[in-house]
């Protein structure tokens, strides 16, 4: 999974530059962000972006001078310099780092997007020749298998909760959408069929060792409306949660 690094110390720059490229990313890319000099060279040992974005006034060190201790590590990263300053002393170190581009602020979203699609353009042909053609279609099935695992665990961890697709794609960096073609595709269900399904299955349990009413086990299975609970219940047993208790109950001889 590719990472793409945000580092600006204002908060609403920070922000918006985030929300771009977002929008603009496949599934297979986490995007960090931070503010200060120190972040950022932790967060790129860490996360190893492949792309930076960076400001050259920020706190503890300049941008220049972070990416110049990340190059000592991370010589390939393709980076971009935001500044609003157009000193040619600047423009200079930027060149001596390899800088892909050097955009003056204010910058427009398009400008963003633009450079933003070239770099990704030229990491995956870098890509594609670096990995034999027999081999690519394995890693890309690997890591789809490693999110759709990982996410299966999060949603068996959690589905008593009111998880969101929304949320489960985010806990594994991925667009909404992407992550829902794909679950669908490898897991043979929907994600609202599927969690709904480990929630009927806790919802039996507790009508057969429990006495509490329809309402609480639809609010401990994790269903914002008994309404909606009961549909769907009815939907996958063919019955209703009180005929499945008696039913139940009738079954053990209590």
């Amino acid at each position: 999974m590719g990472a793409i690094l945000i580092v600006e110390d204002e908060m609403l720059e920070r922000d918006f530059l985030k929300a771009i490229v977002m929008e603009e990313v496949s599934a297979n890319h986490v995007v960090l962000s931070c503010s200060t000099g120190g972040e950022a060279v932790a967060l790129a040992k860490q996360h190893c972006p492949e792309i930076l974005f960076l400001d050259i006034l920020i706190p503890e060190k300049d941008g220049l001078s972070v990416l110049e201790e990340i190059r000592t590590f991370l010589p390939d990263s393709k980076a971009v310099i935001l500044s609003a300053f157009s000193d040619f002393s600047y423009a200079q170190k930027a060149i001596d780092l390899n800088v892909s581009k050097y955009m003056l602020k204010p910058v427009k979203p398009r400008e963003i997007t633009a450079i933003l699609h070239r770099l990704m353009g030229e990491i995956a042909d870098s890509k594609k020749q670096a990995v034999p053609e027999a081999e690519r279609e394995i890693v890309a099935i690997t890591e789809i298998q490693g999110f759709i695992k990982e996410a299966l665990h999060f949603i068996q961890e959690n589905y008593k909760e009111k998880i969101t697709l929304q949320k489960v794609s985010a806990h594994v960096y991925m667009n909404p959408q992407y992550f829902s073609r794909v679950f669908k595709r490898e897991v043979g269900l929907s994600y609202t069929d599927y969690v709904n399904n480990l929630r009927i299955d806790y919802a039996c349990k507790l009508l057969e060792t429990s006495d509490y009413p329809s309402y609480r086990i639809s609010s401990e299975c994790g269903f914002n409306d008994p309404s909606y609970f009961n549909r769907v219940f009815y939907r996958q047993m063919s019955t209703t949660p009180n005929k499945y208790r008696k039913n139940a109950h009738i079954g053990t001889g209590s």
